[in-house]
């Protein structure tokens, strides 16, 4: 599929997601009967390999050493399924909210606050529970909400509209009380091990759909993207056995550390905190202003570039920034001190 092919498809379900629609399917109907058998082997496969879905627990003070009397950490709250809790790794510095929150430390030079409410497993529709609970909550509103959700969206097969619209729901909570909102959106799911022809070539369609979809819906409610889409790609087909875990499905450590590389310049950005002379387009690296869904199709394309709003209206509708930010090299997280 074309960008431009795939930039009219998110853009329909992304109006779908927005007035109500009922939804482009990820997979047509005509599809099903062809893919059961490789789904019901890719899942076996899968789910021989699972360790029992324990997550470590990775909550709590990063960077202390930076501490300022009187100055309070910067909070920092994870949000989506078992990509954004960290399973397929043992110990709690390797999950990406350990990563993210000592990453985020050092170029603030300032204590981070984790909170982890993802759950592994969930869909897109458990983000109004998760979002409740980081709002609910004693503590103050996050300083910035990292969502990555969408994967089991494709292979529970949701209507694409009905993930976007919960997708982008979240997100406008979010923003509304006042948090940063940073989405890694639906990581290509074309290159898991187990998975194999015909299906592979369809999870890697509509995975790369829902992610320009989720794009869409995310800029226009004032949050950024992350395409996490080619970290599950050339990346870990050419290194399976170094990128992925012991299940062949979840990151390994060195797995998560590309995407946490990925996503905190965004994290940072989002923040103020990354120099301003990153911010300007440049054109080197094909980056630059695009109409929305154009630039939500280039990113489910290419890993590690961010998509933010730049124009409300243009002569094709919303405007977005496309930006190919350089990956910063996030180290293993030191033990967190464990919030009081």
């Amino acid at each position: 599929m074309t960008n431009m092919s795939r930039a009219r498809v998110a853009r329909r379900i992304a109006a779908g997601a927005a007035y109500g629609g009922g939804g482009v399917g990820l997979i047509g109907a005509a599809a099903v009967g062809l893919v059961l058998a490789e789904v019901r082997l890719a899942r076996r496969a899968v789910n021989n390999g699972n360790r029992g879905g324990r997550v470590p627990l990775a909550e709590g003070l990063y960077g202390k050493g930076y501490d300022v009397p009187g100055e309070p950490p910067l909070r920092l709250a994870m949000l989506g399924d078992s990509t954004a809790a960290g399973q397929g790794v043992h110990r709690a510095g390797q999950t990406p909210g350990a990563l993210l929150a000592s990453g985020l430390s050092a170029v603030a030079e300032r204590p981070v606050e984790l909170r982890n409410v993802a759950l592994p497993g969930a869909q897109s529709d458990d983000l109004d529970r998760q979002v409740a609970l980081v709002l609910s909550s004693s503590r103050p509103v996050p300083d910035v909400c990292v969502i990555m959700i969408g994967a089991n969206d494709v292979t529970h097969r949701m209507p694409p509209t009905r993930s976007v619209r919960h997708l982008s729901a979240a997100v406008r909570r979010l923003r509304t009380a006042g948090a940063e909102v940073v989405v890694g959106t639906c990581p290509d799911l074309g290159t898991i091990e187990p998975v194999q022809q015909p299906l592979r070539w369809l999870a890697r369609r509509a995975s790369r759909q829902l992610a320009a979809a989720q794009t869409i819906g995310v800029v226009e409610q004032g949050g950024r993207t992350v395409s996490l889409g080619d970290l599950l790609g050339p990346e870990f087909e050419a290194n399976p056995r170094e990128l992925f875990g012991p299940d062949n499905y979840h990151p390994s450590a060195e797995g998560y550390a590309t995407a946490a590389m990925a996503v905190l310049p965004t994290v940072c950005a989002a923040l103020g905190l990354w120099p301003a002379e990153e911010e300007r387009p440049d054109v080197s690296r094909r980056e630059g202003f695009l109409p929305v869904a154009r630039a939500a199709a280039e990113a489910a394309s290419e890993a590690g570039t961010e998509v933010t709003a730049a124009m409300p209206t243009g002569p094709r509708g919303p405007w977005a920034l496309l930006k190919r930010r350089r990956r910063r090299r996030v180290p293993e997280a030191e033990p967190a001190t464990p919030s009081v």
